[in-house]
Order: C-alpha cells, then structure tokens, then sequence
C-alpha cells in the first residue's frame, strides 16, 4: 500500500502534471511486473480482431458464428468474474496472474490447433476464464501495490491496455496474412513470455489482492462478495452503465472488421486501423482522461464520451457503404473509449466501501454480460436485416448508457470526492 497521506485526493495529484508523471513512474518493479504482463495479454485481444473476417472465410462460418468468437470469450468472463476474488484471495496475487497467463496459453494454442468453428468458440471461452482471472486481479493489483495513488494506478492500468491493444491488432494483421491460425498461436507465445516475465520480475506474495484487515493478514473473500458489493448503488449504477456501452464497444470490436472484410479490407488493413485506434485509445486513457477529470468531473466527462461513441456509430450505422467513413469512425472512437475507460475504472475503484478486488469483479460481471450479447446481437442484426442495423442499434444501446448515467448522477457524483488511496 502506498506510504503517501490517504489523504491525497485524485484532484489534488490531477491538479500537478509534473507530480502526476513523476508518480507515475515512480513504482515498485511489482507493479512493473503487471504492468508488462498486461501489456501482453491485452495484444492478445487486439491480435484474434483482424482475423474475423479470414475466419469467416476458411471456416465457411456466418457473421453470427464468428461473433461467437467474442460471445463466449466475455460470458465465461463474466461468470467467472464472480469467482476472482475467491480464488486471488486464496492463491495470492502472484499465482493467480500466473494461473491466468497460463489457462490463457492453453486455449489459445487450441484455438488455432482446430479448424472446427464451433471447437474454437468453445475454446474462446476457455480463454475467457484465464482472461477473467488475469483482468481482474491485475487491476486491484495494480491499485493495490501502486505507490502514487487510485487514480495514478489506474491511469496506468489503461496505458497498459492501452499500448496492448494498440500493438496486438498490428502483430494480427501480419501473423494473419500468413496464417488465420498466426495470431492464436501468436497469443499462446506471448503468454510464454508474460509468464516467463511475471515469474522473474514480481516477488511472492503472500498477501492477497483483497486488502489485509486491521491484524494485517489478508481476508478471504467469499463467492457472495461480489453480489453483496452490487446492493452499492454507485457500484450497480457504473456496472450497468458498463454492459449498455459495451453493446456499442464490442459491435465496433466484432462486427466493423467483418464489414471492413467485405469491402477488400484485408489482414494488413485492419491491422493499420485497429493500430490506429489502439494508438488514440491509449494517448487519451493516459493524457486527456485526466484533464477532463479535472476540468469537469468525472460523471460530466464520462457522459460527454458516452454521448460522442453513440453518436460515432450512429455514423457508421448511416454511412455504412462507406470504407472512409467506416474507418474514421473507427479510429476516433479510440480516443472517446480511451477516455471513458480511464473515467469509468477509477470511478469504480472509488464507488463503494468494498475492496478494490470485489468491486472490479461486481463490475466487471455486469460489464461483460453486455459484451457477451452484443456480437451475436450484432451478427444476427446484420444477416436478418442489413449491416446498418448492428451500428444503430449500438448506438441506441451507448445513448441507453448515457440517460442511465444521468438519471443516476446522484448515486454516483461522489467518487470524485473519494481519496486516492481508498
């Protein structure tokens, strides 16, 4: 935990840039060790996305069945978010990276092994469930061992996202053009390394990522912690904020590149234009975020993204014969999810009295629920209708978030007054 005064607030390090980078690279090599590990597992997300359409292809699978790709990998996610805590409070936060890393490997190998879609969607969420053991516990990782506070800590969670997604489509698209089965293969190599990484560079720990209590030894947490968490409404509020938004996010993840994929987009090709909005993604989580944070709130800024993203796939849904409008929409939703994750994690971190380990698995059970639908939603939209459909209704779904936020704002406004180190 970190030595600082609890009393330093999120405003107070936002409100001195040259504090807040300094703080930001001052960190244990723990967390350098999570923040590398990351950094690798969320270039194994953005590696599979340009390959949507090859698969289709080879496999002779529908625009639904690929989008099971995505379906199954954030349903195991959010069922097995549940179960996080339980487990990372028991192994520690050190083992459960490493069992995540390791699930990750296995499945991904697997998933390029087969050549049976629906093998590999099985093996999707396979993956899910190392994915979900690895987010969760990285985040209150991060949070936890950083020295520089909960929003400094999240700011770089998101870089690390960031700079993961923001490479991984690019290695995607030139593994992918050798082989559709490249990128899985590729994520299982990847996994090789973070594990290998994590193991040299982060101590044992033998406390877990759920906080110590007052004798100092680390609690145990229980399978009801998260849904017990959820009768927080702040805690409920960002979480179903999350899985309406998310409809939109992973339309955009599961469905442009198939569209893209029509219209002569190749591997390459949208490997340069997930790059693209990996790349702005990661810029704002880390530099805009913050500003926005300070200058209007958190909740204001967040609606205000939320609000743009909706209004950006009501654009792709127009214009979707379009190829440039398409993928400008594309890249410029990079900066406005970049801004909304970094916005919407550290509020989260400071909603609710629980620990930080318990929140994140609360969220991030209801985040991925609206991640789970929404691929097939979108696929099964644009084979019974058109592909306008999928982006609309996207959008309908961000605005949803949006009023939501709004109706709420009084459950929720007090996370800017939270103390970083809470």
């Amino acid at each position: 935990m970190s030595s600082k005064p609890a009393a330093l607030s999120a405003e107070s390090s936002l409100l001195e840039p040259e504090q807040t980078a300094t703080s930001l690279l001052k960190q244990p090599r723990a967390v350098w060790a999570v923040f590398f590990a990351s950094i690798v597992a969320f270039m194994g997300l953005g590696l599979v996305d340009p390959i949507l359409p090859a698969i289709a292809r080879n496999l002779h699978a529908s625009s639904s069945e690929v989008s099971l790709l995505f379906t199954s990998y954030n349903a195991v996610m959010a069922i097995a978010m549940l179960i996080t805590g339980v487990i990372s409070s028991r192994l520690g936060i050190k083992r459960t990276l490493l069992l995540g890393i390791v699930i990750i490997a296995i499945f991904s190998f697997l998933g390029g092994y087969f050549d049976n879609i629906w093998v590999i969607i099985g093996m999707r969420g396979g993956w899910g469930l190392g994915n979900a053991l690895f987010v969760a516990t990285a985040l209150s990782a991060i949070v936890t061992l950083s020295g520089s506070g909960t929003t400094q800590a999240v700011i770089l969670y998101e870089a690390a996202v960031g700079l993961g997604i923001s490479v991984g489509p690019l290695l995607g698209g030139w593994l992918g053009a050798i082989s559709w089965k490249g990128p899985f293969f590729g994520v299982a190599s990847l996994m090789v390394v973070a594990f290998i990484g994590l193991s040299i560079l982060m101590p044992r720990s033998k406390a877990s990522t759920s906080e110590a209590g007052k004798s100092g030894t680390p609690s145990k947490t229980s399978i009801s912690a998260p849904f017990r968490a959820l009768k927080h409404r702040s805690l409920l509020v960002l979480g179903l904020t999350a899985c309406f938004y998310n409809f939109g996010f992973f339309t955009l993840m599961a469905y442009a590149p198939l569209v893209l994929g029509e219209m002569g987009v190749d591997e390459h090709g949208l490997g340069y234009i997930f790059l693209g909005w990996g790349i702005l993604l990661a810029i704002t989580s880390v530099f805009v975020a913050p500003i926005l944070k300070e200058k209007f709130g958190t909740v204001k800024s967040m609606s205000a993204m939320l609000f743009l993203f909706s209004l950006c796939l009501l654009a792709m849904g127009i214009w979707t014969d379009s190829k440039l409008a398409i993928i400008t929409s594309v890249v410029v939703a990079g900066a406005l999810l970049g801004n909304n994750n970094t916005l919407i994690t550290a509020a989260v971190m400071n909603a609710a009295p629980v620990e930080r380990s318990t929140a994140s698995a609360a969220y991030s059970f209801l985040r991925f629920i609206g991640g789970a639908i929404a691929p097939y939603l979108a696929g099964k939209l644009g084979e019974n209708f058109n592909s306008h459909v999928p982006f609309i209704v996207g959008s309908a779904f961000v605005l949803i978030a949006v009023l939501f936020v709004f109706m709420n704002q009084h459950h929720v406004k007090h996370v800017d007054d939270a103390p970083s180190g809470h």
